[in-house]
C-alpha cells in the first residue's frame, strides 16, 4: 500500500519555507480556481491587551499569510478565515473582530480580498458522527472544498497534544464543546474529538512550529523557538508526526488512537511516509501537565509558595474550557493573598468527575456541572456553590470570600496586570527568538 506522505519542513524565510512544506506534502495539488476554501487558524484566547504572549499558543500570522499567497496562486478567490474562540464573559462583544485585527486578518481582508469569520455568529448544522454522538458544526466549514486546517505544535493538559484534529474544535459551538467534556468513561473527550474530522470536506493541514508550546494550549505555557513546519494531506499523520515532534511515543495519544482504530489505520509511522528533515532530528519532548504535590490534591505552583489549608485536585478532561479559563486567575490570586495562615480546610472542585473527600471542613463546587453532580452529596460538611455557566466572576469572589478564602474582586484585572507582564517579560528578553512581528501581515 502507499505510504501517506508527511513533510517536516525546517522554517527559514517567509513564502518560501510555506511553499516548501506545502509542495513537498502536495498539499494543494488538484485544488481549483473554484474551490471554496476554509482556513482554521488556532485563536485558543485572546485578550484585549493583546500584547500577551502568543507564542505556540496562536497560530502566526505569517503561516496564515504564506498559505493565502499559495491559494490564490491557484486562481482561487473564495477563501475565508474562520474561528471561535472562546471567552469567560459571554456578554463581552468585540472580541474575535479584535483579535482578527490585532492578528493582522483586516489588512489580509485587504491585500488578498478574504473574508473573516466569527463562527460563533454564523450558522450550525447538526451532524450525526455515529455511535450516538451529534455535534453542531459550523456550516461554512462542512460547505467549503478544502479546508486548511494550520494548528500549532503544542502539548494539552488534557488531550497531551493540540494539533490537527484537536483545533477543529474551534468549529463547533458552545453546547458541543461542552458535551465533548464528558463524564463517560468511554465517550469522553478524547473518544469525542477523534470524531472531529467526520464531516469535514478534504483538509489541508499545516502544522505552525516556528513556535512550539509546553504546557499548553494557552499562553500561560513555556514556549520555544523551533522553527517547524509539518504538513500532510492526511490530517491523522500530520497530526501522529506532529505528536513524535513533541516527544511522544507512537500509540501515546489516546484521541489519535481512537481516530487510527475508526480509520483502519496503523497509530503509529509505519504507513507514513516522511520527506525533508528526519523525524528523530526534530523531536523534543514538551510537558502536557503541571506538576501536583505527592497527594495529588495542591498544584506545585502553590505548593512552591507555601500555600496550605487548600486543596484543589486535577479536574481531568471533564473541565470545559469556561471553567479551565478561571483557574490561573484565581490560583495566582491565592498566591498574592497568602499571608502564611493556613486556610480553614477548604476544597475546590470543578469539571464534571471530581468528588468531595469526606472530612474536609469546606466544599466550593466551582461551575453548574460540579454542583450539579454533588449539591446533595453527605461527604460535603459546609456547601460553597459557584453555579453558573459560566460562573461569574462576581460569584466567583463572594463565594470564595464566604468560604474564607478572601480573593480579590476584579480576578481578570489583577490577573492581566500582573502576571501578563511576568509571562511576556521571559520571551522579550530575547528578541531575537521571539518576535511579535510573526503576528503581524507581512
Amino acid at each position: 500500500m502507499e505510504k501517506l506522505k508527511v513533510a517536516i519542513v525546517k522554517y527559514e524565510e517567509p513564502q518560501k519555507s510555506v511553499r516548501k512544506a506545502v509542495e513537498l506534502s502536495g498539499g494543494l495539488d488538484g485544488v481549483k480556481p473554484q474551490s471554496k476554501v476554509f482556513i482554521k487558524p488556532n485563536i485558543v484566547f485572546w485578550n484585549k491587551d493583546y500584547s500577551f504572549p502568543k507564542y505556540g499558543a496562536i497560530t502566526t500570522t505569517r503561516v496564515v499569510e504564506d498559505m493565502i499567497v499559495m491559494i490564490k496562486e491557484k486562481g482561487v478567490d473564495d477563501i475565508t478565515i474562520g474561528e471561535g474562540t472562546v471567552i469567560n464573559k459571554p456578554k463581552s462583544k468585540g472580541l474575535q473582530d479584535h483579535a482578527f485585527e490585532h492578528l493582522g486578518y483586516t489588512e489580509l481582508k485587504k491585500k488578498y480580498g478574504v473574508k473573516t469569520v466569527n463562527v460563533f455568529e454564523r450558522p450550525f448544522e447538526k451532524i450525526n458522527l455515529g455511535d450516538g454522538v451529534e455535534l453542531n458544526f459550523n456550516a461554512d466549514v462542512l460547505h467549503s472544498d478544502l479546508v486548511v486546517d494550520i494548528p500549532t505544535l503544542k502539548t494539552h493538559g488534557q488531550t497531551l497534544v493540540s494539533l490537527g484534529i484537536k483545533n477543529l474544535k474551534g468549529t463547533i459551538d458552545i453546547p458541543s464543546r461542552k458535551i465533548c467534556h464528558s463524564t463517560d468513561p468511554v465517550k469522553n473527550l478524547d473518544y469525542m474529538v477523534s470524531k472531529l474530522n467526520i464531516p469535514m470536506p478534504r483538509i489541508f493541514t499545516i502544522i505552525d512550529g516556528i513556535y512550539s508550546l509546553e504546557l499548553g494550549p494557552g499562553y500561560e505555557g513555556r514556549a520555544r523557538r523551533n522553527n517547524l513546519l509539518i504538513a500532510s494531506g492526511d490530517i491523522l499523520s500530520a497530526d501522529l508526526v506532529g505528536a513524535k515532534a513533541l516527544g511522544f511515543e507512537t500509540g501515546r495519544i489516546p484521541h489519535l488512537n481512537h481516530a487510527a482504530e475508526r480509520m483502519g489505520r496503523a497509530n503509529d509511522l509505519s504507513d507514513i511516509e516522511i520527506v525533508g528533515e528526519p523525524i528523530d532530528a526534530v523531536a523534543s519532548f514538551h510537558a502536557y501537565q503541571h506538576d501536583y504535590d505527592e497527594s495529588g490534591t495542591l498544584p506545585a505552583y502553590l505548593v512552591k509558595y507555601g500555600v496550605k489549608g487548600i486543596s484543589w485536585g486535577n479536574p481531568g478532561s471533564t473541565m470545559c474550557t469556561y471553567c479551565t479559563g478561571f483557574t490561573s486567575p484565581i490560583m495566582t490570586n491565592l498566591v498574592s493573598i497568602w499571608k502564611g495562615e493556613a486556610f480553614d480546610d477548604v476544597e475546590v472542585l470543578t469539571g464534571k468527575s471530581m468528588k468531595p473527600t469526606p472530612g474536609k471542613k469546606k466544599t466550593i463546587l466551582l461551575g453548574k456541572c460540579i454542583y450539579e453532580a454533588h449539591r446533595d452529596n453527605p461527604d460535603i460538611n459546609e456547601l460553597y456553590a459557584v453555579k453558573g455557566c459560566p460562573p461569574s466572576e462576581k460569584e466567583i469572589v463572594k463565594v470564595f470570600n464566604s468560604a474564607g478564602v478572601p480573593v480579590s474582586p476584579d480576578l481578570f484585572t489583577i490577573y492581566d496586570s500582573t502576571i501578563m507582564p511576568i509571562l511576556s517579560k521571559k520571551y522579550t528578553k530575547r528578541p531575537e527568538e521571539f518576535q511579535e512581528s510573526f503576528y503581524q501581515a507581512g
